[in-house]
């Protein structure tokens, strides 16, 4: 479609986890590489953060979650976009999520997942590597 203008990126912390220093870390560093940040605060609902991507017209949502319910709230939010029919709309995230969980995760749709760690650099990298690549 020839999108320019820069990476938009939803940045949300969804469930009941009130911890949202890492998120904010993480939305400062990408909008401090260029990017267009969305921050949607605390205890968002997976619908809340759909909607939200869609009305900002977002290339990506980085999800935060470190209350242990990643398996649940990622891929609701995948099958929100999917029925929505916005699947083009990446999703990535972080926060506690076990080793184990990350493949299948992967499996469903998630583009990335970064643990405890993970730099800022690595995320920017990341996001400027691989939202809106040509297929």
């Amino acid at each position: 479609m020839g999108v320019s203008g820069p990476i938009r990126v939803v940045v949300a912390k969804p469930g009941l986890d009130g911890h949202d220093r890492g998120a904010k870390v993480i939305a400062r560093a990408l909008r401090d590489a260029g990017m267009e940040v969305i921050y949607t605060g605390l205890h968002q609902t997976p619908e809340q953060i759909v909607d939200t991507a869609i009305q900002e017209d977002a290339d990506a949502i980085g999800l935060s979650i470190l209350s242990g319910a990643h398996n649940t709230l990622f891929v609701k939010v995948l099958e929100l976009l999917k029925d929505r029919d916005a699947e083009d709309i990446k999703v990535f995230g972080g926060g506690i999520i076990p080793d184990a969980d990350i493949p299948p995760l992967k499996e469903k749709g998630v583009a990335e997942i970064f643990t405890p760690g993970a730099t800022t650099a690595s995320i920017v990298d990341w996001v400027n590597a691989n939202i809106r690549v040509a297929a």
